[in-house]
């Protein structure tokens, strides 16, 4: 590597992390929830104006990323690597970040719907868990798109699903939708959809009448446990 481009590269990268400001929004996002820019502004204790400056500035640098999700726009830290770099300077200095606290009623926090597909804890569990278990790819689509590996389709099959019919309707496949509740990413899409109505069919969950919110059955713990390893 060129020795002078690296210095550059270091300097930069450190004066846009030095600005207090944006080393409080960096830390802020340390705890792997995305947040917009009114948080932040406010994390940040800096105008909306401001906080969209200094977000620019990070996202230059490459410190954090933009999901576009409707009218709102929801900024992480671009990847594992940065965030080991502000670990690496909050242990320098002894600084600690205070965790993600959810303000969302709890039943709707641990499951409800988002428009088709499923949202809340569970659905967040879903996603994390179908990435470790590699039944997910990234897309060559782009734009937070997801595929399926070839045992993710097998088993999603397995499940009832018909992944051909599902890919054929004319939406997109499958997406990382940004959870509101949880700030981190559920399956959206025609994957999601496609989830949820097995979820409903095999009574995993059952919605309410009257609200967004699906209530996680006994059925429905069990078989997230021993199918998926996880809880609800």
């Amino acid at each position: 590597m060129n020795v002078e481009y690296a210095d550059a590269s270091l300097s930069r990268i450190a004066a846009a992390i030095a600005e207090p400001s944006r080393a409080r929004m960096l830390c802020c996002l340390m705890d792997g929830h995305a947040r917009t820019s009114t948080e932040l502004a406010v994390v940040a204790e800096v105008s909306p104006s401001t906080a969209s400056v200094h977000l620019a500035r990070l996202k230059e640098e490459r410190l954090v990323k933009v999901l576009a999700q409707g009218k709102h726009r929801y900024y992480s830290l671009e990847s594992a690597r940065v965030a080991a770099a502000i670990e690496a300077l909050m242990v320098v200095t002894g600084g600690s970040r205070e965790p993600f606290v959810p303000s969302t009623p709890s039943r709707l926090r641990a499951a409800r719907t988002c428009y088709d597909h499923m949202a809340g804890s569970v659905a967040v569990s879903f996603h994390d868990r179908f990435k470790e278990l590699e039944w997910l790819s990234a897309s060559s689509a782009g734009d937070n798109a997801y595929d399926l590996t070839e045992r993710g389709a097998q088993e999603l099959e397995g499940l009832g699903i018909d992944i051909v019919a599902t890919r054929t309707l004319r939406r997109r496949f499958a997406y990382s939708c940004v959870d509101w509740s949880e700030r981190r990413p559920h399956i959206g899409g025609a994957l999601g959809a496609a989830l949820l109505k097995v979820a409903l069919k095999r009574n995993w969950v059952v919605q309410d009448l009257d609200s967004r919110a699906l209530s996680v059955t006994r059925i429905g713990r069990r078989e997230m446990r021993t199918r998926f390893g996880f809880e609800e």
